[in-house]
């Protein structure tokens, strides 16, 4: 999958800025703030009440990308007898946002914060979302407290949340934090993080999860020069997404038993996805005992072996598919996350998606057994739509970044060989599929005289690579 992280303040290749500032019109994607939301971000910033809850006696830190400003989480987790309290704290957007104001209906426009490779166009004004919201080291700050309390082996018993006081005491990325574990001298949170996350794991095995650990490609920018890389996910960014995932799966009990909100869904895979798969696993000559399951297969597969990695690719193919279901007095049908077999709501990252501030108030009201506020219920059915929408703009757009990073890195070398992994073949046309070259990082179409040889390592020679159609496409060698 794409991962863009942008590194702001560095110099950056004009001809690639310019490009990418014409995706982003072209996928009508919008950059500046009107007026109108600047001004009202900047007394929604002067106006601000902090919330009586004081939390700050509690040393939460955050773990996120090199150079984050939009700091949504915070994290702190203490032992409680045998089991564990997780505290963490997401970022309260709704203190800042009026519902129908110019900053609201400006966050409905947009749905998510687009992220480029040197700089990001973010849901909300700066003013809000990298400073007076953000979770930043040694700053008071309004915050949705949740208080999660786990048994010994790691299962939720009991949800909470309130609006509170926070302050975070440093801000850490995943580097240093993994180094910090490794070494020895990592903070209690840190040791405690590992402890729950393991366990968290461990339970998304026994019920049938999946995840796939495919390395992410990404666009890095370094000294003004901008590359590709396969980025794998460090440990404590797995661990970490566990807490944020256990908080997202703690509000989608809190609504679906209150029979109203929204949930992130994806179907459970058909039998003839399945069949499909077993076939693709067969051509590849790997081993899956009719007996196994599908969640099991997968933790079977290592990704650094090219039959594995490619057999990682079709099973992604699993998790094509989700959405968003919102609903009001009455438990949809089919409220689940086959990926995660559980019920899951987006509620951890409300500077930069619009779902999360609204999973976030119902919460909020169902825990105060207050009346749910009208203009969510008003704006619930439509929701999914708008988040749709954003996702598919936003997906699009990092694509064609990719697409554009790939051609320009690769104009220069049309006629090269590389060394290639065949990852993907097209169903109707078997010369046709997707290569995967270690270096530099791309993943781009392949064509051969004859069926391709899928999870195999072959020599492919650059044909196409145009920057202006962000097109690139290798023959296979011989």
């Amino acid at each position: 999958m794409p991962r863009i992280h942008p590194h702001a303040g560095e110099q950056t290749d004009p001809g690639f800025i310019e490009a990418v500032a014409a995706i982003l019109v072209d996928l009508d994607l919008p950059v500046d703030f009107p007026a109108e939301v600047l001004t009202e971000a900047q007394a929604a910033v002067r106006d601000l009440t902090l919330p009586d809850a004081d939390h700050t006696d509690k040393p939460f830190v955050t773990i996120d990308p090199p150079g984050a400003r939009d700091l949504d989480q915070a994290l702190y987790i203490e032992r409680d007898g045998s089991g564990f309290v997780v505290w963490y704290a997401i970022a309260d957007v709704g203190a800042f946002v009026r519902p129908g104001g110019a900053l609201d209906l400006e966050a409905q426009r947009r749905g998510e914060t687009v992220y480029a490779p040197d700089h990001r166009v973010p849901l909300h004004p700066p003013a809000i979302s990298e400073d007076a919201a953000s979770l930043l080291p040694e700053q008071d700050r309004p915050a949705l407290v949740w208080e999660l309390r786990l048994d010994d082996v790691g299962e939720l018993v009991n949800a909470h949340v309130e609006r509170g006081l926070v302050r975070s005491r440093a801000q850490y990325d995943y580097a240093a934090a993994q180094q910090a574990l490794d070494d020895g001298r990592a903070d209690q949170v840190f040791e405690l993080l590992r402890t729950v996350g393991l366990l968290r794991l461990e339970l998304e095995r026994e019920r049938g999860g999946i995840s796939l650990a495919l390395p992410d490609q990404e666009v890095v920018v370094t000294d003004g020069r901008w590359s590709l890389a396969y980025a794998a996910r460090l440990p404590v960014e797995q661990w970490n997404a566990e807490i944020s995932l256990l908080t997202g799966m703690a509000a989608a009990q809190l609504m679906l038993y209150a029979e109203v909100g929204i949930v992130r869904t994806l179907p459970e895979p058909s039998r003839r996805t399945v069949t499909r798969l077993r076939r693709t696993a067969a051509a590849l000559a790997i081993d899956w005992p009719q007996p196994m399951d599908y969640p099991d297969f997968v933790r079977t597969l290592r990704p650094d072996r090219p039959e594995h990695a490619a057999m990682m690719r079709s099973c992604a193919s699993m998790l094509r598919g989700a959405g968003y279901l919102s609903f009001e007095g009455g438990v949809p049908e089919q409220p689940g996350h086959a990926a995660l077999a559980a019920t899951y709501a987006h509620a951890t990252a409300p500077l930069r998606r619009l779902v999360d501030r609204y999973v976030g108030e119902v919460c909020l009201a169902l825990c105060a057994d207050r009346a749910m506020p009208q203009w969510i219920t008003h704006r619930l059915p439509e929701l999914p739509a708008t988040m749709t929408a954003a996702r598919r703009r936003v997906a699009s757009f990092e694509r064609a970044v990719l697409d554009l990073v790939e051609a320009g890195l690769l104009a220069d070398r049309v006629g090269e060989t590389f060394p290639a992994v065949v990852v993907e073949v097209e169903d109707d046309d078997a010369r046709r599929g997707v290569v995967v070259v270690p270096e530099p990082a791309v993943e781009a179409s392949v064509l051969g005289a004859e069926a391709l040889p899928l999870g195999k390592s072959v020599q492919v020679r650059l044909a196409i690579a145009d920057p202006a159609s962000r097109r690139v496409v290798f023959e296979l060698d011989g």
